[in-house]
């Protein structure tokens, strides 16, 4: 496995061994001595899939009391994958970062608690596997708006189907400290 550092402490890009033949492809997604290795200490305790399609834009939640960090990997499909810093104390506050992540390169995106996450899908279908080091809990969930002007983030050229909830959710400059993740890093 090969870490590529992001500009923002928290987020690592994993490029995973895969091993192809002309049967296909072998890869381990997750084996918790290779991830601590490379300093992801965090025990995952649930796994996660979704299924978008095409234009879908997902996110950017966060779980409050109870952050959790994530590993995203793409199976099948396309998306643009964004973490947002809403760490309080962090120097990197409010800074963004973003990646395309497809089924072709297998590479996943690591994420430790304190960021928003959100995705848009880029090809006709995409499913996602992510694992979560806390248990997901639908009353302990915040979250970003997916075009906060301040964050100016550089989604794709899509016309975003979403949710009216993530349509709903306030600015980074709109959120008081409780609402902000409980977060010890």
């Amino acid at each position: 496995m090969k870490v590529v550092e992001t500009p923002i402490k928290g987020i690592k890009l994993l490029d995973i061994d895969c091993y192809r033949d002309n049967r296909g492809f072998f890869l381990e997604s997750y084996q918790a001595e290779k991830y601590h290795a490379v300093g992801i200490q965090e025990s995952f305790v649930q796994d996660n899939h979704s299924r978008s399609k095409k234009g879908v834009l997902r996110g950017l939640h966060f779980q409050i009391q109870r952050p959790q960090s994530q590993i995203v990997t793409v199976m099948r499909g396309e998306i643009y994958d964004v973490a947002v810093d809403i760490r309080p104390a962090s120097p990197t506050f409010g800074r963004w970062h973003g990646v395309v992540l497809s089924d072709e390169g297998i590479r996943q995106i690591y994420v430790t608690e304190g960021f928003a996450h959100g995705f848009c899908v880029l090809s006709e279908w995409a499913d996602l596997h992510y694992k979560v080091s806390r248990f997901y809990d639908a009353d302990d969930e915040g979250g970003l708006l997916w075009n906060d002007p301040d964050l100016a983030i550089s989604w794709p050229n899509i016309t975003p189907i979403i949710k009216q909830r993530d349509a709903e959710f306030p600015q980074l400059s709109g959120l008081t400290g409780e609402q902000f993740p409980n977060v010890s890093k």
